[in-house]
């Protein structure tokens, strides 16, 4: 009888499952998370795919909506090839920031990865992205999925309308410049999609009125006399195209002369698409590392509360073991720190400072050492913070020590590599840093921006890179950038290598000589 009323607790037991167990895992998992965690989520979609649907998925950036476009044929067929030959599993799910927040599970998982999954992504990933500031701030969850709709539907139109290699050669050069198409210091307004929608059709109306083959034809203004005429004229001229810009997608798709009102819409959908992704190259760790603290805290909650059994549990524990593994730097299958080990690695130490501090986390910690409130530290953390302000915060000198990190100083102008920081007083804080900048990805990102272009003129379009520590672009992404670039302004175009510190011209390239 004991074992029977035992056997009855349990959410489920086997590996096989069916959507009614789905769905009493989820309403359990979820009331846990609420009641104990305080999690906070969008409603939750879930939807249970094939393989086949997977690989769609990663093709089209994850995306359940998206055009048509000959790359993500081409990621379809690499990571369908990988995965064909087992060089590459597939993951187990995947998850969108969209209200509803939409899960894909795939149909391959036992019951127990299912549970695991689920906690994972529908709690974990989706209590993330409603609550951090950088995505409440940079995106729009509740109008994505009605915008990828109307995009997949506009760039269709315009491939019937315009021919297939007319869009095709706007969204390859679009997609080239995707990197450098997102605002990174202010918030661009958030417009609903019914607004997006009827700001287009006022834009297109706007453009066939207005347009006039002869502004194509207008000549150069003549040179001011002296040189101060000149500099007031260059300011007035930055100010009223507010340079220097470094969303070039916005610059282009704004005052290229050269673009029909449909390929300036397509710039505008590229734009949005990568500034709905911006965030999440900001908080790969945090974002990882808090759904993966979620599910280890709430799959122990079932295992106490006697909801799985052991053999579940056991199961469990391998597949989270598999994603926090962290190669060694002399592993073949290095490839850097695992972003899940990092984050459930810091969120977890975080809760051992709450609860059972030493006398140096009390000195490195005092704010919340020994408090025992380690869920409202982390849950503020997760709000407010980004890889790099989280690491910069909260990495401390005892995960230093077990991660074995020192900072390596490699001076082009050295002839060995020299360890400058270890594990002392000193190096703990230099460490700290180093590591917090290496996830800044704004200062690891080139730095480039559009600083003049004289519209009147010979409408030469002037950009700058920004060289930091003497690292150059290479030269054949660089040239084909340009070549892009010159494709979309229409009109000449350079890119002068400038050094951040002296402000001195490195080098400088044009597209005629590309």
């Amino acid at each position: 009888m004991a074992s029977q009323a035992g056997k009855s607790r349990l959410l489920f037991s086997g590996s096989d499952w069916d959507f009614k167990t789905l769905s009493r895992a989820y309403d359990e998992i979820e009331a846990i998370a609420i009641d104990q965690l305080h999690l906070d989520t969008y409603p939750v979609q879930m939807e249970v795919i094939s393989s086949q649907q997977m690989l769609d998925a990663y093709s089209s950036v994850g995306m359940p909506l998206m055009y048509r476009h000959w790359s993500f044929g081409k990621h379809f067929l690499y990571n369908e090839l990988l995965y064909r030959k087992g060089g590459r599993g597939l993951a187990y799910e995947l998850v969108i920031n969209s209200d509803p927040c939409i899960v894909y599970l795939m149909e391959e998982n036992t019951m127990a990865l299912q549970a695991l999954v689920t906690a994972h992504a529908a709690l974990g990933h989706n209590h993330f992205f409603k609550n951090n500031h950088l995505f409440r701030q940079w995106t729009d969850a509740g109008g994505i999925l009605s915008y990828l709709d109307f995009a997949k539907g506009y760039i269709a139109r315009c491939e019937e309308r315009y021919g297939l290699a007319a869009v095709e050669a706007v969204l390859d050069s679009a997609h080239a410049l995707m990197e450098q198409g997102v605002f990174r210091y202010h918030r661009p307004p958030k417009l609903s999609s019914e607004q997006q929608r009827e700001g287009l059709r006022e834009r297109l109306e706007y453009e066939e009125r207005s347009y006039n083959d002869l502004w194509r034809t207008l000549p150069p203004v003549q040179g001011a006399d002296n040189a101060e005429a000149g500099e007031e004229v260059l300011a007035e001229r930055k100010k009223s195209l507010s340079l220097p810009q470094e969303n070039l997608l916005y610059f282009l798709e704004k005052n290229s002369l050269v673009l029909e009102p449909w390929q300036r819409e397509i710039l505008r959908i590229v734009r949005v698409i990568a500034q709905y992704f911006y965030p999440q190259r900001q908080t790969q760790v945090m974002n990882e590392g808090c759904a993966t603290f979620v599910h280890y805290t709430l799959m122990n909650m079932l295992f106490d509360r006697g909801r799985i059994n052991e053999g579940t549990m056991l199961e469990i524990l391998r597949n989270h073991s598999n994603v926090i593994f962290q190669p060694s730097f002399d592993d073949p299958r290095f490839s850097g720190i695992n972003p899940y080990a990092l984050g459930l690695d810091m969120m977890q130490d975080i809760q051992r400072i709450s609860t059972e501090p030493t006398a140096e986390d009390r000195d490195w910690f005092s704010d919340i050492a020994g408090r025992g409130d380690w869920l409202e530290t982390l849950l503020d953390a997760w709000a407010n913070h980004r890889d790099e302000s989280f690491i910069r915060q909260y990495l401390s000198p005892t995960l230093i020590r077990k991660w074995r990190l020192f900072v390596l100083a490699d001076g082009s102008d050295r002839p060995h590599y020299e360890v400058s920081s270890i594990h002392d007083e000193r190096g703990y804080n230099k460490i700290r840093a180093a590591l917090a900048q290496n996830y800044d990805w704004g200062a690891n990102r080139p730095d480039i921006q559009i600083v003049d272009v004289d519209l009147l003129g010979d409408r030469h379009l002037r950009l700058q890179h920004k060289v930091k520590d003497g690292v150059l672009l290479d030269n054949e992404s660089r040239d084909a950038t340009l070549r892009h670039i010159r494709s979309l302004w229409g009109y000449e175009v350079s890119l002068a290598s400038v050094d951040a510190e002296t402000d001195a011209t490195l080098s400088e390239r044009w597209t005629k000589d590309c």
